[in-house]
């Protein structure tokens, strides 16, 4: 077993399992209980820390592969050509405890942690990246009303959205505000109990699909403190949708503007106080970098693995590919790349766990190298299949058409290096 040690301030260790988690009996028992997070002992203590996954861990590794092999591979191809959005094979995936990974049990979360998450998404990914950045954006919205959320609020929305029943979107980007995310325009004015909601969201995945938008709006001033939080529900008077856009890749879920028109939403619906929304919606994306990441490594490692097959067969100049020294060497620099931006990913769950200080540089330091190296590797792979990885008969070009927009989404990877250099700034 792999094990290294080293100072306690840069350490994360976890408990012995918990109670089971609650769920569908049969697939829970193969998640396993749930690992939690134990505080740092004292600064100066030596202490070892475990790059293995734990039982529990590769049991729901081995859940999440089973699905993605048996359930999303099958279909991925079909799905990304036709542009369908696969909702029994999302449901599916969610009576396995991933509609809400890292929600509490009472409403029907799996209570699992970060680290956990991260190494369902990889394996979700290799089957089809795509539908596994839906299934992280849908954990992401799920978890903002599960942390931030009332009781009320809570009990409202979080059944239908772990059984995924309900679909749920996250609402931030704006045509005038992308990586400015704090100068969003959309306003919500107080009219009595309710808001009046003005405004449009950019980009938004599951738009018109989902049945909740988590949505950050303007209920202040200028700047980040005039930002608040609020739910709005499919089907509210005064909420529209833009045209389904047509994109390089990601096409097993829907992408639309999301448009609100004198739309009156609840102040019930508000998560936290005003003000509140965009701590509220960086929070999300600390989680939701870590995840997407994690898609970007389960998709490059399909790809390398479909080079190394394709190399022991193809034949040129009398010689199977796998001969050439100089194509060993980029295969070893792709195992490579990945198990770096694996140890860098699983570093940044494990902060999140912990409630680390440094947890969102060690997110954004790990979205920006495993969503770049992700991409190099899948692209590498197509290169390795010459003339057979462009042609859609084979799944490469669609893996590296979907992971490209990760070096994009939940913060571009120019915004992720700016996080970094501000905290070694500060």
């Amino acid at each position: 077993m792999l094990q290294l040690t080293i100072r306690a301030y840069d350490f994360v260790t976890r408990l012995p399992p918990g109670p089971a988690p609650g769920g569908t009996a049969a697939a829970r028992a193969a998640l396993g209980s749930r690992p939690t997070a134990r505080q740092a002992p004292r600064l100066g203590r030596s202490v070892t820390v475990d790059f293995e996954l734990s039982e529990d861990q590769m049991a729901f590794q081995d859940v999440a592969r089973t699905f993605a092999r048996e359930r999303m591979a099958p279909e991925a191809a079909e799905w990304d050509e036709h542009a369908i959005f696969p909702v029994e094979a999302l449901r599916a995936a969610a009576e396995l405890g991933f509609g809400g990974i890292y929600c509490r049990e009472d409403h029907g979360g799996s209570a699992l942690g970060r680290l956990d998450a991260a190494v369902i998404f990889e394996e979700l990914a290799a089957g089809c990246v795509s539908t596994s950045a839906y299934i992280s954006i849908h954990n992401m919205a799920a978890w903002m009303i599960d942390t931030f959320g009332t009781e009320d609020q809570r009990a409202r929305f979080l059944p239908k959205l772990m059984t995924m029943e309900h679909f749920a979107s996250y609402c931030l980007t704006e045509p005038g505000a992308g990586s400015d995310a704090a100068s969003l325009k959309t306003k919500a004015v107080r009219d009595g109990d309710h808001y009046v909601l003005n405004g449009e969201k950019a980009f938004i995945s599951g738009g018109g699909a989902s049945d909740v938008y988590v949505c950050m709006v303007r209920t202040g001033g200028e700047g980040p403190k005039g930002i608040s939080c609020i739910v709005v529900e499919k089907g509210t008077p005064g909420l529209s949708f833009g045209k389904k856009e047509k994109k390089m890749g990601w096409n097993s879920q829907p992408t639309a503007a999301v448009v609100f028109n004198d739309c009156r939403v609840p102040v019930a619906n508000r998560l936290g106080e005003e003000g509140d929304g965009f701590a509220i919606a960086m929070r999300g994306l600390d989680g939701g970098r870590i995840n997407i990441a994690a898609c970007s490594i389960g998709g490059a490692r399909f790809c390398l693995e479909k080079a190394v097959e394709h190399m022991g067969v193809r034949k040129q100049f009398g010689r199977k590919l796998a001969e050439f020294q100089a194509l060993q060497f980029r295969l070893a620099d792709m195992a490579i790349e990945l198990d770096a931006a694996r140890l860098m990913v699983h570093r940044g769950a494990a902060a999140l766990d912990a409630k680390h200080p440094d947890a969102t540089q060690r997110c954004a330091m790990a979205k920006r190298f495993a969503t770049d190296a992700g991409f190099a590797v899948a692209n590498e792979a197509l290169q390795l299949h010459g003339g057979y990885g462009y042609i859609r008969e084979y799944p490469i070009e669609r893996v590296v058409r979907d992971v490209r927009v990760h070096q994009i989404l939940e913060g571009t990877n120019e915004i992720m290096r700016l996080i970094v250099a501000r905290r070694l700034l500060a």
